[in-house]
Order: structure tokens, then C-alpha cells, then sequence
């Protein structure tokens, strides 16, 4: 319990302080958080940088990134502003879903490095006050894991009930994928095993039993593990699945979900390092997201919203913002310490699945038109800046994602609008080299053949998208993410204070306010391709200075307490409230 008590005291801390905030009239000087507490919630203010070693920075020219070769990277990751690192699956793995297929949880891939070489990343990172998270993968293991090996071998192993079989095909075998129109059933017949075993994703991953309390026991000790390395958090891969209560009658469709593993995850993390945090990857409708984050927080410490980002690029797609504040505002209503995470692209395709088919059919229209830029029959699989194409739009999107209430999120490449290799198979479009400089490879490796392809042609090719160019040129895409990380940093309102919507009177444009501590921010934005002219209300006093944080430019408020703005196409603008 001696890290769970420090949590609650927080949450009534943190209530004290929004609750003073939401009362301008009051005069009562907000409660402090106490510096201890401060550093559990660190993850409130802080800029993620998501990371796939084998594709970043390649040290010893073999054609593969490794841990050595992010390690000399981490000066770059400082410099832009990152906060933590978050790690894709690097254990070892017959690679066959870009080491999602993990074959064993406590080693690491010897493509990658040794084990000296992580423990190397973790102490340079540490120097440099970077935390490093990974993935927990443990929905599934890939069936070369000596776990499933074993299991299908024989019926009397203690590990066949570490995974969930069926004598007899069950009714909705082919009912609940995840990767719909690629994969082509949930339960696959194992001849060696004489049974069906059951597994979400592709059938080369088959799904362990996290009802069996044997299993919930060795994902608590893998845990403890690279903690004890010096891990500092875990993004915990497809949350749903790995919660569900599956047998061979459950309906895929409708599962039960078992969200006390959850809350033990939680406790037992607290419990081995105060400061560590669960970033749950579940892509759920509002009005089922408060379980996973837990009615007090005991749960999820923060999860990617992926309902807002959907309707942030239909907003994007259609200059229209109705749904976007719909979607800010249902999402709303989350525990004082948790956090959602926000982002512009992840490691996967772009999810649309919860916009309506004509709302989705107008992003696919902008953003996707061609078949081959589509997955699952839901999603876009293109990387952000051949996507968006207009510069401007590109910025407006960085602007929203370091204003948005929640933890930013940033996909590696993506600060320097790298492109997408189409001709990949499904996700891998968006997983090619880092692009670092003109030199061969992008600069990623000096070996004859890389892991994957390095991009080298047209508008996105190495020799004009790369991170050495972009930061001898002031006006580029590189610096504007840096300008726009570092002014987050001077902006803690944004992460620890009250925020509302604000009416601009138009459909076309944002306007989001946050309330900490007697500072007060105010963040509009322009999805319209054309000028706009809006009138915001502020509810302060007439002369007060509203002070443009992009340009140090000032503006007063009328009399009325409202100010008319004149923004241009895709224009942005950051205030701070001066009372």
C-alpha cells in the first residue's frame, strides 16, 4: 500500500487545484502539489518519442538499427524536447509481425545489441533525463515461443492452459479479427495439438489464457524484469484482447472483459518503482472508457485517445470542428491523475473505424483515395506529411497535438515529414529507416542492403527529407516541431489544468482554454483552408493582454470581455491570458 496512498493523495490534490481554477472570483491561493508527488505524474507534461531500434540508427553497418546506434542518437531526442523514449517489441522474434511475434520475453534480439547495450541506452538516456519505455506484448506470444511449442506438444503440459483451446471449431471462428480482410480467422486448427487455439491477430500468435492465474503471475514477473533494468513504463499492447474473457462459446463480438488484471498490473508496478506508468493502447468508445483508466485512477495511468484522433483528422479532412469537440468533450471525464496520450500517426495504420461510413468515406477522399493507401477496410496506412501535402496543414496538426489536453505522442520521422513506401506490404508503409542525412541510406546504414528499404525517391527520398538538412534551415519542419515542443514546456497549463471549449462562433475554428494556478492559456486554430474572422469570449476583464506566444505580439480584450481575431488559412495562434 505505500505507493497506492501517495497516488490517492495526489488525485484529492489535484482536485483541490481544479476545482479553485474553475472559479475565477476566488482569491484562495491553489493548493501546492507536494515535489514528491510531482515526479509520479511526469508523465502529465512530457513528450513521447516512439522508437523501432531495428529501423533508427544502425551502428556497426549490418543493415539493421541497434541499441548502440539509438544510444548516439539520444542528443538529437534531447534536443527536440523528448521527455521518454517508448521502445517497439525488441526481444527476440522470428520477426513475422515486426516483433510483435515475441519468441522470448526477457532477452533481447541479437540483431539489436546485447544486453550491455541496453543497459548502456538506459544509463546514457538517464544522464540525460530521458525515461525509456517498451511494449508489453503479452496478448500473445509468437508460436515459436517454447511456451506454445511445448503446449502443442503435449495435452498434460502445464502450458497448454496457458493458451485457449477448443476441440470442436466454435461457431464464430471466423468472427472478431483484428486485421479484417488479411486475417482470415480468430481460431486455426493445430494439427500437433489436435485441437483449435484461439488468437486475435494473425495465426502465428496465438493468444495466451490471462484468466489463468499462472500466466498473470509470469506477466507480473517480466515486468519485474525489466524494471529491474530500468525500465519506466510499459505501452501495454491491445489492452481489450488481453483483458477478454475467452473460451470456445464467448462471442468475439461482445466480450467480457476482466479489469482487475489491470488494476494488479497497476498496483504491483507501483509498488517495485513509484514513478512507473501504464500506457494502454485500447481503442474504446467513450462511454466504455472509464474501466480501463479506472473510477479513481487505479488503473490505466494514461491510454492513446484514438476516438479524438479520428475525428481530429475527419476535422482536418473537412475543415469542419463540430466533431472534434464532441469527441474532446466526451472524452473529457477522466481520474485527476490519469492522462490520455494524443498523437498524429502511430506505428499502425490511421483508425477510422469509429467515424460513420460517409464520415470516413470523406477522409478516405482527402487523405486516401487510391485502394492501395487503405487497410483493413478502415484505415489509411500513409505517413502524416504525404498525406496532409499542405505545409500549412501539416503545422496546424503539430500545433493541435502540443495543444491538446494530454500527453503528445510523436511517431519517429514524423518531425521531419518523412514519406511512406507504398509498395510495402500493410503497415510496414510507415515503418521504413530513419531519414538522418544525403550520405548513402539516408545516413541510417552504410550496408549494401537494409532491413527495409530506405525511401530514396521522389519528394520524401533521403536527399531532400532528412534530419541534417532540416536543421541548417530555419524554416523547416524539424524546427517548427522543436519551436512548438519547447513552447509545451513553458506551457504547464496544458497538462495540469482545467481546460473547457470555447465558442468561436464559428465551424471552422477551435478554441481551447486552460485554467492553472491563476495562469490562463487560450489556443485557437483554423481548420478552414481560407482566412477566418471569429469573435471569441474570453469571460475577463476588458483590457486584458492576451500575449501571442508565437510571436511575443499583444492584444487587449474589449469591453465586453470578447476579442475578434483574424486568422488565415490553417493559421494557429497560442495566447497567454494576462489578467
Amino acid at each position: 500500500m505505500k505507493h497506492i496512498l501517495p497516488l490517492l493523495f495526489v488525485t484529492l490534490l489535484v482536485s483541490c487545484q481544479t476545482k479553485t481554477s474553475e472559479n475565477e472570483s476566488k482569491k484562495t491561493p491553489p493548493v501546492p502539489l507536494a515535489t514528491d508527488f510531482i515526479e509520479e505524474l511526469w508523465y502529465k507534461n512530457a513528450l513521447v518519442y516512439s522508437v523501432d531500434v531495428e529501423v533508427f540508427k544502425d551502428s556497426n553497418n549490418d543493415g539493421v538499427g541497434d541499441f548502440k546506434g539509438l544510444t548516439q542518437s539520444l542528443d538529437y531526442l534531447k534536443t527536440l524536447g523528448v521527455d521518454a523514449i517508448w521502445l517497439a517489441p525488441f526481444q527476440p522474434t522470428p520477426n513475422k509481425d515486426d516483433g510483435y511475434d515475441v519468441a522470448d520475453f526477457y532477452g533481447i534480439d541479437q540483431r539489436l545489441g546485447t544486453n550491455q547495450d541496453f543497459d548502456e541506452l538506459i544509463k546514457q538516456a538517464s544522464q540525460r533525463s530521458i525515461r525509456v519505455m517498451m511494449d508489453l506484448v503479452t496478448n500473445h506470444t509468437s508460436d515459436q515461443h517454447p511456451w506454445f511449442k511445448q503446449a502443442r506438444q503435449q495435452k498434460n503440459s502445464p502450458y497448454r492452459s496457458w493458451y485457449v483451446w477448443s476441440k470442436e471449431r466454435p461457431k464464430k471462428w471466423d468472427t472478431g479479427m483484428v486485421f479484417p480482410g488479411v486475417q482470415k480467422a480468430v481460431w486455426t486448427y493445430d494439427k500437433q495439438a489436435g485441437e483449435y487455439y484461439y488468437h486475435r491477430f494473425y495465426d502465428f500468435q496465438p493468444d495466451l489464457n490471462m484468466q489463468n492465474p499462472a500466466v498473470q503471475r509470469e506477466m507480473r514477473k517480466i515486468v519485474k524484469y525489466w524494471l529491474d533494468k530500468g525500465i519506466a513504463g510499459f505501452r501495454v499492447d491491445a489492452v481489450p484482447f488481453l483483458i477478454e474473457v475467452a473460451n470456445p462459446d464467448f462471442d468475439p463480438d461482445k466480450p467480457e472483459h476482466q479489469f482487475d488484471i489491470i488494476t494488479q498490473l497497476h498496483q504491483y508496478i507501483q509498488w517495485h518503482k513509484r514513478d512507473a506508468i501504464l500506457l494502454g493502447e485500447a481503442n474504446v468508445d467513450p462511454k466504455e472508457q472509464e474501466p480501463f483508466f479506472g473510477k479513481d485512477g487505479e488503473n490505466m495511468q494514461t491510454m492513446f485517445n484514438f476516438f479524438a484522433n479520428q475525428h481530429l483528422f475527419y476535422a482536418l479532412a473537412s475543415g469542419e470542428t463540430k466533431l472534434l469537440r464532441k469527441a474532446l468533450h466526451d472524452t473529457k471525464d477522466i481520474p485527476p491523475t490519469a492522462q490520455w496520450a494524443h498523437f498524429l500517426r502511430n506505428h499502425d495504420e490511421i483508425d477510422l473505424g469509429r467515424l460513420s461510413d460517409e464520415e470516413r468515406d470523406k477522409v478516405y477522399k482527402r487523405f486516401g483515395p487510391d485502394s492501395t493507401m487503405q487497410l483493413y477496410d478502415r484505415g489509411i496506412r500513409r505517413r502524416l506529411a504525404p498525406m496532409l501535402g499542405d505545409r500549412r496543414l501539416v503545422e496546424l496538426a503539430y500545433s493541435m497535438l502540443f495543444s491538446l489536453p494530454g500527453m503528445p505522442v510523436i511517431r519517429y520521422g514524423e518531425e521531419i515529414g518523412m514519406g511512406d513506401d507504398l509498395k510495402l506490404e500493410e503497415r510496414l508503409s510507415v515503418r521504413t529507416p530513419m531519414q538522418w542525412s544525403s550520405a548513402t541510406n539516408g545516413g541510417f546504414s552504410n550496408a549494401p542492403k537494409t532491413v527495409r528499404p530506405v525511401i530514396s525517391q521522389g519528394p520524401y527520398g533521403y536527399t531532400s527529407i532528412n534530419v541534417a538538412a532540416q536543421r541548417a534551415d530555419s524554416a523547416s519542419l524539424l524546427n517548427k516541431v522543436t519551436q512548438l515542443a519547447r513552447l509545451r514546456k513553458q506551457c504547464p497549463e496544458i497538462g495540469w489544468g482545467n481546460w473547457e471549449l470555447v465558442d468561436t462562433g464559428s465551424q471552422h475554428v477551435l478554441a481551447i482554454r486552460y485554467d492553472w494556478q491563476g495562469r490562463s492559456l487560450l489556443m485557437v486554430h483554423n481548420f478552414s483552408p481560407e482566412p477566418q474572422q471569429c469573435q471569441i469570449s474570453t469571460q475577463l476583464k476588458a483590457q486584458t493582454q492576451l500575449v501571442n506566444l508565437l510571436d511575443n505580439s499583444q492584444r487587449q480584450v474589449g469591453k465586453d470581455g470578447a476579442y475578434t481575431t483574424q486568422l488565415p488559412g490553417y493559421g494557429y495562434t497560442w495566447y497567454r491570458l494576462k489578467k
